[in-house]
């Protein structure tokens, strides 16, 4: 279709077919500027939370780092107000020091000074009478201020060694209290150079280590003179602990995201930045293309709407297509909150993705190289390594478990695991790819629909549906082993009576009350109390006769009589309850069920309310009746 053609078709279209046309492409084309500029803006927020995880871990590790080296100056700090004036304190002192030299680890020396500054003692291999110290300005500092806190100083050029080293110092005393010095430990700026240039930041992207005064003392590039003891932003707030900055560096033009983390023990920052250039570069790059593909679907709807114009008759038809594809075509891109884990042949984790950060609290450097089934609850750990002993054996390439994982807080979470083989271009197994998804909102779930499954919700006892299970259980067990099964069917009296007098929210009071007392009432584990519907209860008792069944009655009527719930409707003027027993022996009575032993204690049951309420009747035995009354029978 050549230029003039479609500008002859496009005069010929009707009016509301072009703006048809034209709002749903301006829907397109708004639609994709909004998912551009999400995705633009979900990019930059996820460079802030990884900057952020970055400085938090840097700033742990400089705090560790400063200890160590704070631990060291206050021995030696311990050490000569000790043994200040005794002879041969310095000698051992430099022993002490030079046998220490091996285990320093990040410390590169440590030095102490007189009150001229003259070298005492040090770990380095340099003849002391060379050196004097007091033109350093953490000498000056401790010489002219009392104060006995560690100070951290700018980086400066060792004169033992010429490298560029950040300096951390203790003033000691003499005897009297007058100033004896200074002692000092000295870290490598090469040495956080080199160790922040392992984290990956972007090629302009920066890590530095800086004073409260945002002074640089190190950072991810090479020691220099220029650029150390310097501020790189005009100003850092204290407040709050870290935070989000938006800054150009002093000397640069490139807008740059950073996150900084204020230590909480020492004086110092963390301040983790990348350019916006080094965050959006392939958002740029794929942003492109989706546009450029994005135009060309434009330009092939519009070609697709010009055509479909003119097909008067099929026009709502093509037109719900035309939307339909438009549906097709569109992409929403989100990131995945499962952690997805690279798992090697011996078991290690090889990969694991950032969202183990929000799941376990973990951050992924930290658990590389860790056993994949090490963090899991020690009971789970079997059926873990049979699968992936199955996935090796070739049994099965996917395997999926449900198991518990410590967190890093050490509280346990429930997880659901997908494991898959990972094979090589010849079909040999080289590892496992693991999806691994939190499911512990879903299992306590589950957890509350089972018991409220069996559960009675006002008094807390099992309800019927779990009375009835656990009958069949325990007559089966009771016809297995030969042993008896008792049953108490507990009504309590003119309860109807007391919801009128005193209202449902009394009358569930009393429920709750009575129930409880049942409960404390049925002492074994293996006896269970539910409420059998309404205000009427049933207690089952396995491995009981009918003296146990008896003993058990008169202690719930008894605990009755003592609390005294107040019911003027019942002639004692408090609640009592009607108790009918049933005991029976399903080995011996095989033509007896479960229904036999209910309807037996019902009917004794009601044998006790028709002889006066407030007493036990026990089916086919002859019961003394309280009260002084004459003995009850119930048959069997």
């Amino acid at each position: 279709m050549d230029v003039g053609t479609t500008r002859v078709d496009l005069s010929r279209l009707p009016v509301w077919a072009a703006g048809v046309l034209a709002l749903m492409c301006g829907a397109i084309l708004a639609f994709s500027g909004w998912s551009e500029w999400s995705s633009r803006n979900a990019e930059l927020h996820n460079a802030e939370v990884d900057l952020g995880n970055l400085a938090r871990s840097l700033t742990q590790h400089v705090e560790d780092t400063f200890e160590l080296a704070d631990s060291l100056l206050r021995g030696v700090v311990t050490a000569l107000e000790t043994d200040d004036g005794k002879p041969g304190a310095i000698p051992r002192l430099q022993t002490i020091l030079k046998s220490r030299k091996a285990t320093l680890g990040r410390i590169r020396g440590v030095f102490a000074y007189d009150e001229k500054g003259d070298w005492l003692a040090t770990t380095e291999d340099v003849t002391l009478a060379n050196y004097n110290n007091a033109d350093r300005e953490y000498f000056g500092h401790h010489r002219n201020s009392a104060d006995r806190s560690l100070l951290i100083g700018h980086p400066v050029q060792s004169k033992s060694g010429g490298q560029w080293v950040i300096t951390l110092s203790r003033r000691w005393n003499h005897a009297d209290g007058r100033f004896g010095g200074v002692v000092l430990a000295t870290i490598d700026v090469a040495y956080f150079a080199q160790f922040y240039r392992q984290f990956d930041v972007g090629h302009h992207g920066t890590i530095s280590l800086m004073s409260r005064d945002g002074a640089v003392l190190a950072d991810n590039a090479d020691p220099d003179p220029q650029r150390l003891g310097r501020p790189i932003v005009d100003a850092i707030p204290y407040h709050p602990a870290s935070g989000i900055l938006q800054f150009r560096r002093f000397g640069e033009t490139l807008q740059r995201i950073g996150f900084y983390q204020h230590a909480q023990r020492y004086p110092f920052l963390i301040l983790a930045t990348r350019t916006e250039a080094d965050i959006l570069a392939v958002w740029r790059h794929e942003a492109f293309l989706r546009i450029a593909v994005l135009v060309c679907l434009v330009a092939l709807i519009v070609a697709i709407g010009v055509f479909l114009a003119k097909q008067v008759l099929r026009r709502q038809q093509l037109a719900a297509a035309l939307a339909a594809k438009e549906e097709n075509f569109r992409l929403l891109a989100e990131g995945s909150s499962d952690i997805v884990t690279r798992i090697e042949l011996d078991e290690c984790i090889g990969y694991i993705s950032p969202s183990t950060m929000r799941v376990l609290g973990w951050h992924p450097s930290q658990l590389l190289g860790k056993r994949a089934i090490s963090g899991v609850n020690p009971l789970d750990r079997p059926q873990l390594q049979e699968m992936l002993e199955q996935i090796k054996k070739g049994v099965v390439d996917e395997a999926r478990a449900t198991y518990r994982m410590r967190r890093r807080d050490k509280s346990e979470i429930w997880v659901e695991a997908t494991v898959r083989a990972t094979r090589r271009p010849d079909g040999t197994l080289d590892g496992f790819v693991a999806v691994t998804r939190d499911v512990t909102q879903q299992k306590a779930l589950q957890g509350r629909l089972e018991t409220l499954a069996i559960e009675d919700g006002l008094t807390g006892l099992a309800n019927r549906r779990r009375f009835d299970e656990r009958l069949l259980e325990e007559w089966g067990r009771a016809y297995r082993d030969k042993t008896t099964l008792g049953l108490l069917m507990i009504d309590i009296d003119h309860f109807k009576a007391f919801n009128d007098t005193y209202g449902h929210p009394a009358g569930d009071e009393c429920l709750h009350t009575v129930a409880g007392i049942l409960a404390d009432e049925a002492q074994r584990s293996s006896d269970l109390v539910a409420r059998y519907g309404g205000e009427e209860f049933a207690i089952l008792l396995p491995n009981t006769d009918a003296g146990g069944c008896l003993r058990l009655g008169e202690r719930i009527r008894r605990a009755l009589h003592e609390a005294r719930i107040l019911h003027d409707h019942n002639p004692p003027g408090f609640v009592t309850a009607s108790i009918g027993a049933a005991v029976c022996r399903p080995g011996f009575e095989r033509s007896a069920g479960p229904a036999s032993l209910i309807e037996a204690a019902d009917r004794a049951l009601y044998a006790a309310k028709d002889g006066g309420r407030d007493r036990m009747v026990m089916a086919g035995e002859v019961i003394e009746l309280p009260s002084g009354k004459a003995p009850a029978t119930v048959p069997a």
